[in-house]
């Protein structure tokens, strides 16, 4: 029989870190709410690098937010060097084709 990982919702983490931060300590809070304390250090870290967007939800929305940005502008960079590109050659085929005398 395997164990079921508990879920904490948004609310709750924020309620055991607004405590922390009005004087109790950590493993006060973790005793009374029956959480590791190295689990609510976890969240001040996740609140302290994310802010107002931490504890998103199931998906880890975050890293997946991340992950979407780095390929978006990944794919900016290409196509920035795809457009420099093509006009180098288009410049050089108008020059071409002006050296050889042919008008459009």
């Amino acid at each position: 029989m395997s164990l079921k990982r508990r879920q904490f919702t948004k609310e709750f983490k924020i309620q055991v870190l607004r405590e922390i931060e009005g004087g109790k300590s950590a493993a006060q809070a973790a005793r009374e709410h029956q959480v590791h304390p190295t689990m609510i250090y976890k969240w001040q870290k996740q609140q302290e690098q994310h802010g107002e967007s931490a504890f998103p939800g199931n998906g880890h929305t975050i890293a997946t937010q991340e992950a979407k940005i780095a390929e978006l502008e990944r794919l900016i960079g290409q196509m920035t060097v795809e457009a420099s590109f093509l006009k180098r050659v288009l410049t050089a085929l108008e020059a071409r084709k002006t050296a050889s005398g042919e008008t459009r």
